[in-house]
């Protein structure tokens, strides 16, 4: 029994160990932020012309590039297409055949 205890022991003190360690980490990372956080935001001021000057740039080359990519997808599903329906046309004629054979005659009506 007294293992036991011992064996419960020891797990709580690794669990102290871990939870100062975690604080004395996180208290490190706040300080360290609020004491880098006046130049962050000062090249966030100083960045931000360059930040819409790359939005305005990707607009306008979205504006290019987007019909382009809209063509080269309708041509790929096109040939895509034609890719399967091709090597399936005679499938589709003697089906199409069978059908018509059998759509032209008429029932015979119950009486």
């Amino acid at each position: 029994m007294i293992e036991l205890a011992t064996l419960v022991l020891v797990g709580l003190v690794i669990l102290a160990v871990i939870a100062a360690f975690s604080l004395a980490a996180f208290v490190i990372h706040a300080v360290f932020w609020l004491v880098l956080l006046p130049f962050r935001i000062l090249f966030g001021l100083v960045l931000l012309p360059f930040l819409i000057l790359k939005f305005v740039i990707g607009v306008v080359l979205m504006l290019v590039v987007a019909p382009i990519i809209a063509i080269v997808t309708l041509v790929a599903a096109l040939v895509t297409v034609l890719a399967i329906g091709i090597p399936l046309l005679p499938f589709i004629i003697v089906g199409s055949a069978i059908y018509i054979l059998f759509r032209s005659t008429s029932p015979v009506p119950a009486r």
